[in-house]
């Protein structure tokens, strides 16, 4: 008799249904997104190019092929990329190194790469890559029974994050793509099975280091620029026109919207008090238009988002996909937690993302093609409804 828990043959074409609940979670996301997009950008689009509509058309194009892209996707068969983990590891730990070397940016950060008129941000993809090859590497270590021992279980896959780290923070001087890798490394781990208790000493460790951070950047009265966010946040009116604008325009923005926003397109705080509305700062605007109400339905959405995205790694075929799974939802639901706590003060400034509402192409694509792997996976699931 054969063993029904046995998994489906390999087949590089999946034809099974996917879980519609993402697509439509998603879908809705990208066009209140786009939306949004709309009315946030519009003042500064005009001011820069006498065109309302220049930054909604270009994402508009990215999220199309984004689209297509996803649902091509979802129609490969995840466990391909199993075989390929280290070649998409090496790969993509060259390439985030070249870019800190021949990148270009400002700032002090190197995080883009020009090709022939188009320019990308690779750590945006890089978060997928490193989800696809954590899930290979903790897979193969959980089928050998090595994941819950400290060596090699917990600090073999670490050894991993230091030429990543050493890139994307050292080099592109990039703290929030680098804190977001590391955070899904650590998530996707636990899930894995390594023992709960290395995870306590870590954070232990983490917590001792940002403490003697802050404390001495207090003590001194100098720092860097994020010990200056640090400070702003502790003392929120302590720089009004100086380090606080950003966020103090961005409370305003919350504040005039009330329960039921100002209405769509409305938004005060856009027209060139808020810094850049339709990149990191995009909420805030959603806030003001939208108001409570549409805020928090903006919330349940990426809420449903990760529910539906635990629910397809509970049911995945293998570990690998659930590895995955488990790797894209925390990407998505970890940046939008940010992001949204950035605007709202819980927590210091950070550049982060708004996934599917933020403007920024790399990002976007990124974050479609991660879903379409996700409906991948799905297609692939153990039968029975959660």
């Amino acid at each position: 008799m054969a063993n029904k828990t046995k998994a489906k043959k390999f087949s590089f074409f999946l034809n099974g249904k996917f879980d519609y609940s993402i697509l439509i979670i998603t879908l809705l996301l990208l066009s209140i997104g786009l939306i949004m997009l709309l009315s946030a950008s519009a003042p500064t689009s005009f001011a820069e190019n006498q065109n309302s509509y220049n930054y909604v058309l270009k994402q508009g194009i990215v999220a199309a092929v984004g689209l297509v892209l996803m649902m091509a996707l979802s129609k490969v068969d995840y466990r391909i990329y199993r075989k390929l983990k280290w070649i998409i590891y090496i790969g993509f730990v060259i390439l985030l190194i070249l870019v800190g070397f021949i990148g270009s940016g400002a700032g002090g950060a190197r995080r883009w790469i020009n090709i022939l008129g188009f320019s990308f941000q690779p750590s945006e993809f890089a978060k997928v890559g490193f989800i696809i090859f954590y899930a290979a590497l903790l897979s193969d270590m959980k089928e050998k029974n090595k994941i819950k021992k400290l060596v090699p279980g917990y600090l073999y896959p670490l050894i991993f994050l230091l030429p990543v780290v050493y890139a994307v923070y050292k080099l592109q001087n990039h703290f929030s793509a680098t804190f977001i890798i590391a955070a899904i490394t650590l998530v996707q781990m636990f899930v894995a099975g390594s023992a709960f208790k290395y995870f306590v000493g870590t954070g232990v460790i983490g917590v001792i280091g940002v403490a003697a951070y802050v404390v001495k950047g207090m003590a001194s009265g100098d720092g860097d620029f994020r010990m200056g966010r640090i400070q702003t946040w502790l003392n929120i009116e302590s720089d009004l026109t100086g380090t606080g604008w950003q966020i103090n325009q961005s409370l305003y923005a919350i504040g005039s919207g009330g329960l039921f926003g100002l209405g769509l397109g409305n938004s005060k705080q856009k027209y060139l008090y808020l810094p850049e509305p339709h990149n990191d700062f995009i909420f805030a605007v959603l806030a003001e238009e939208l108001g409570f109400v549409g805020s928090i339905f903006v919330i349940i959405l990426f809420a449903l988002f990760v529910w539906r995205g635990i629910v397809i790694a509970i049911k995945a075929e293998d570990t690998f996909g659930t590895l995955i799974a488990i790797g894209i939802t925390t990407m998505i639901g970890l940046q939008a937690l940010i992001n949204i706590a950035v605007v709202t003060n819980t927590i210091p400034v950070t550049g982060m993302p708004l996934p599917f509402f933020s403007y920024g192409g790399s990002a976007m694509l990124a974050d479609l093609i991660a879903v379409g792997i996700l409906l991948s996976i799905s297609r692939n699931s153990k039968k029975g409804s959660i």
